[in-house]
């Protein structure tokens, strides 16, 4: 039987994956997050694991925590993924998810990961234009924050707003509407993948 598995940023790429999955009628089982063990965040987002935890109750499904060190190289990362994998295959798991969308790199490494492992890599989003992707989440109910931004790339100004038509529309030229290549991350307050208030 199908048993999935979904990476869990929770930003909303990850929370629509989670979305397209059931929407499929696919089987996704957890979600699994990796935070930095010195201050109890996620990586990138910075956001509180407290927030995360309370965010995944309202999903119905258990989250799964890996603590990574900080600093945390390249190896380490791998090893607390490899424990990840090992969890999730003896647990029954069948595929491990990701809310990518068209980084071939990525894609490539969470595949090597993966490869031999017993688990089969799922990419529900990818290759989905992602201006209509963004204005798809937006309409079908997604609410999500601004917590952060690449400040090389786009101002601080949008940090703790609302991912919506308006901040889409004041994006410069060149930056991707989901923020695919870490101009911003998001953290989802509401959306249709999730089973409480």
């Amino acid at each position: 039987m199908e048993n999935i598995w979904l990476s869990w940023s929770s930003g909303k790429d990850s929370a629509w994956a989670l979305h397209e999955l059931r929407s499929a009628g696919r089987r996704v089982t957890a979600l699994v997050t990796t935070f930095r063990s010195a201050n109890d965040c996620i990586p990138m987002h910075e956001v509180a694991m407290e927030r995360v935890r309370l965010q995944a109750a309202r999903t119905g499904l258990p989250l799964i925590e890996q603590p990574l060190p900080s600093p945390c190289p390249n190896e380490a990362y791998e090893a607390a993924i490899r424990g990840i994998v090992r969890r999730a295959v003896a647990a029954g798991a069948t595929h491990m998810a990701f809310g990518d969308l068209f980084l071939e790199d990525i894609r490539a490494y969470r595949e090597g990961l993966l490869a031999g492992s017993g688990l089969a890599p799922l990419f529900p989003l990818w290759g989905r234009d992602t201006g209509q992707l963004a204005h798809e989440m937006i309409r079908s109910g997604l609410d999500a924050e601004i917590v952060a931004v690449d400040d090389e790339r786009l101002s601080r100004d949008p940090v703790g707003t609302r991912f919506d038509s308006t901040f889409l529309e004041a994006l410069p030229d060149g930056i991707d509407p989901c923020g695919e290549n870490g101009e911003f991350h998001t953290f989802v307050l509401n959306g249709p993948m999730f089973t409480s208030s």
